[in-house]
């Protein structure tokens, strides 16, 4: 059987708009073969394509030759255009089906498949990923980035409505954002340079320009952690507003996840049934814990940690039986927080910052920003970072740097919180971490 050419044929129609509403009207479709089924007297295939499935209905006796010797050739994964009528008929998805006049084989694909797209056998992960593309196009995959997509686009409206300009900062950049521990460096030219780990230090300084910005786009981080929440490569949803404190940005977080969730539950109805998630609106104000009791909390938990340390994983893990939900942490040790947060005027000790978190997961982190030149350069020093290394950041504070607050949020972990993957891997299309490089 040879592959036929797409000549003239366009699509008329998608999965969704067969419906009865199209009775006996021509289309043209196109899809995969998802499933084939042999009566005897009346074949049926089952196509699919972004939007779903379409049931196409072949009487034999009705069919021309050269349809049914298409129809007899046609295997699983076939990618097809098929021209016909639509018919009313109950049992068909949307209560539709196409009667084909025509088929068109366009691509054939090699047997037996590696990995079953439909997801009926089950397969490990590493297996998944390793046959990503086939994997996919499993109906839970398909879920998930469907929902992936509308969080994005919610993100985005939110933002845009309160009246943030979107920004799109470098991922080259010449310094260590936050010290060069978990950098990624890289051969610039004649110079060596790195992967950005986060926007943090360009949209400080853009808020003395454009006062409320946003970004969503990838950072980098050279962890060694081999967890189900850590990737080398992540997307970032980064905020910073002028003329606000960590109060107010806790406050923008909690709107702009409830209406993430309220986007994700009214647009995305099957794609939670599909993954059996069952999703409300959280109440707002969310909690706040200051560090200090969450220590408390931990210690009464037989889990003790140094005032000043961060939390190991442990730790979150029994937080995330404690507290269900969203809920923020606060007034973290300076200490443990990057050189660019600001310290309390009553307390130095402590700092402006936050945690943002769902369950044992920190979602994201943020907090009231240094806006001073002078204090900026002490706290740099003081976690032995080069203030020389950060010339041109420093700059920007003597042509007017107002106060300002912001937060990285991992877009990555908020689907894990929206869609119940316990994997981060899971809800990202092609991940990078440690160990995994391709596909």
């Amino acid at each position: 059987m040879s592959i036929d050419n797409l000549g003239d044929w366009r699509r008329t129609s998608y999965s969704s708009d067969i419906t009865p509403k199209l009775d006996g009207k021509k289309v043209t479709v196109f899809g995969w073969v998802q499933e084939i089924r042999d009566l005897g007297g009346i074949k049926f295939i089952v196509l699919r394509d972004k939007d779903g499935v379409i049931q196409v209905t072949m009487p034999c006796n009705k069919m021309s030759q050269e349809t049914m010797k298409k129809a007899d050739a046609l295997q699983k994964e076939f990618v097809i255009g098929v021209r016909g009528v639509v018919r009313k008929i109950s049992k068909a998805p949307h209560g539709a089906e196409v009667i084909p006049s025509e088929i068109k084989i366009l691509s054939m694909v090699q047997q037996p498949l590696p990995l079953d797209p439909t997801g009926r056998i089950p397969a490990d992960l590493d297996v998944r990923l390793n046959l990503r593309i086939l994997d996919l196009r499993r109906p839970e995959c398909q879920a998930l980035f469907r929902i992936r997509h509308v969080a994005v686009n919610a993100i985005r409206e939110y933002l845009i409505k309160n009246r943030y300009i979107e920004i799109h900062t470098p991922k080259v950049i010449a310094s260590a954002t936050e010290g060069g521990a978990t950098l990624f460096p890289i051969a610039y030219f004649e110079k060596e340079a790195f992967l950005v780990q986060s926007p943090q230090l360009y949209k400080e300084q853009l808020t003395s320009v454009f006062e409320k910005v946003f970004e969503i786009g990838p950072i980098f981080r050279a962890e060694e952690s081999d967890t189900p929440r850590h990737l080398a490569e992540v997307t970032s949803v980064d905020m910073e507003e002028a003329f606000i404190t960590a109060d107010d940005a806790m406050k923008t977080l909690e709107g702009l996840s409830c209406s993430v969730i309220k986007a994700v539950k009214e647009k995305c109805p099957e794609e939670l049934t599909r993954l059996k998630r069952k999703l409300e609106l959280p109440k707002t104000p969310f909690e706040r814990y200051t560090y200090d009791e969450i220590l408390r909390e931990l210690r009464q938990e037989k889990i003790a940690i140094t005032w000043g340390e961060d939390m190991p994983t442990t730790a979150f893990r029994t937080l995330g039986t404690l507290h269900k939900g969203f809920y923020f942490i606060t007034d973290w040790p300076t200490q443990s927080k990057p050189f660019y947060i600001k310290p309390r005027e009553d307390d130095p000790k402590v700092c402006e910052a936050f945690d943002f978190m769902y369950g044992w997961i920190e979602l994201a982190s943020g907090g009231t920003r240094i806006h001073s030149k002078d204090l900026l350069i002490k706290r740099l020093k003081e976690q032995k970072l080069e203030p020389r290394s950060f010339e041109y950041h420093l700059k920007a504070f003597d042509y007017g740097m107002p106060p300002h607050a912001g937060f990285g949020l991992g877009l990555d972990r908020l689907l894990m919180a929206i869609t119940g993957k316990e994997n981060i891997r899971e809800v990202v299309l092609f991940p990078r971490d440690r160990w995994r490089l391709t596909p």
